[in-house]
């Protein structure tokens, strides 16, 4: 069981770069896998990105490889996710989430952060 809460989020110009951060309060175990997700208005949920606790090993959605880049500090329990050449499409409450073996599913939700992106 971990608890998450997302910080950073903000408004930005087209191109710009933000920085979001994941705290990660572990109560019971560490989690197998931390990812990224967002909703934009009117959409469906996406998968942006996760990184696995332990080895590092890192997957990306397609609408984001190449701009985007998770990483996790294990020391700081914290994950998080370097947003460059962001687009209005970019903008979504983006939210943190644990999943705590591979193949389940996330049951750790964090609240999320808002990211607007202002062409």
């Amino acid at each position: 069981q971990v608890q998450l809460a997302e910080s950073g989020g903000g408004l930005v110009q087209a191109g710009g770069t933000l920085r979001l951060s994941c705290a990660v309060s572990i109560h019971t175990s560490s989690p197998y896998r931390v990812a990224w997700f967002r909703r934009a208005p009117g959409k469906e949920r996406e998968f942006v990105a996760a990184v696995t606790w332990s080895g590092g090993s890192t997957i990306y959605g397609d609408s984001v490889k190449g701009r985007f880049t998770i990483s996790r500090d294990n020391d700081q329990n914290a994950v998080y996710l370097q947003m460059n050449s962001l687009k209005p499409d970019d903008t979504a409450i983006y939210y943190c989430a644990a999943a705590s073996a591979s193949g389940t599913a996330y049951h750790n939700w964090g609240q999320g952060t808002q990211v607007t992106v202002d062409s």
